[in-house]
């Protein structure tokens, strides 16, 4: 099953990944979760004064941050009918943010590119990461996906997600 992704770019710097890799990555995920449902995904590459405001309209921080996910539905919506696509979201990226943010955490900016695109549908797919037991089982799942993609032990020096209560605050 491959998923539909559409792109728009907002006033940023090129993104680590190509729409071809971003959508792989998509595919990737969707069939370890075996969503068997055709999707449909925006992603969206913003600046950081962009992702600023979207921050602030979506969450209430009024600050830049690495990304977004806006969900709309999801492939086992009752409200779908069989076969009938599904438009899971959004993820919102911010490059400049992200590039930063990788030096911070001593990765490169491809690996937290494809971490965030991982993080962001996951997301988009009913993870979550507020309580420390959900944070676990999403960081693993980041990590196996994140392997399956760029390949094996990619991660094993970096701390996975860095959006637990009190982290991205």
């Amino acid at each position: 099953m491959a998923c539909e992704v559409d792109f728009a770019y907002d006033g940023c710097s090129a993104c680590a990944l190509g729409e071809s890799q971003i959508t792989h990555a998509c595919d990737v995920v969707l069939a370890a979760e075996n969503v068997s449902r055709p999707c449909f995904i925006s992603v969206t590459v913003v600046s950081n004064a962009r992702m600023r405001e979207l921050n602030a309209e979506w969450r209430g921080q009024d600050r830049a941050t690495d990304v977004l996910s806006i969900e709309c539905e999801r492939p086992d919506d009752v409200g779908l009918a069989a076969g009938e696509p599904c438009e899971l979201g959004d993820i919102v990226l911010a490059p400049d943010y992200i590039a930063q943010q990788a030096k911070s955490y001593g990765t490169t900016v491809t690996t937290e590119t494809t971490l965030l695109i991982v993080h962001g549908l996951l997301h988009l797919l009913g993870y979550d990461h507020l309580e420390e037991e959900e944070a676990h089982r999403m960081e693993e799942r980041e990590d196996r996906l994140v392997s399956m993609i760029l390949g094996e032990g990619v991660l094993s020096a970096t701390t996975v997600t860095r959006h637990r209560k009190g982290v991205d605050e």
